[in-house]
């Protein structure tokens, strides 16, 4: 398997992780899937690490996912950015979404961790 295959599975996995702690409300999993300084660029605003993992201190706020159309693009040594179609449904609602994710993932000592992310809702 080629290196762009590689970080592409790894990066999906990671991602994976994330939204998998959004459906199971499990800050501890959020928290050390984001660096210290996360930033998250969403619709409503600019949200550091904390908002990301305290929007779980009353449980689950997704109730299902699935992403496609992934794509990893190496941004130097130690970085990567993966792009990709989020559709989902939030806890206590049941209409879908849709959202095109790009995340910046930085590569340590212990396994990739995301630094920045940014959400852009689909056109209607």
């Amino acid at each position: 398997m080629n290196s762009d295959n590689m970080l592409l599975l790894e990066l999906k996995q990671c991602e994976t992780n994330v939204w998998d702690a959004l459906v199971a409300g499990d800050m501890e999993a959020d928290s050390a899937a984001l660096h210290q300084s996360f930033l998250g660029v969403y619709a409503s605003g600019f949200s550091p690490k904390s908002h990301h993992v305290n929007q779980l201190e009353n449980g689950p706020t997704i109730k299902s996912f699935a992403l496609s159309d992934l794509q990893a693009r190496h941004l130097g040594d130690d970085h990567a950015l993966l792009s990709y179609r989020a559709d989902f449904t939030r806890a206590h609602r049941d209409e879908q979404e849709t959202m095109y994710v790009s995340s910046i993932w930085q590569r340590t000592q212990n396994g990739w961790i995301n630094i920045f992310s940014q959400d852009t809702p689909a056109a209607d």
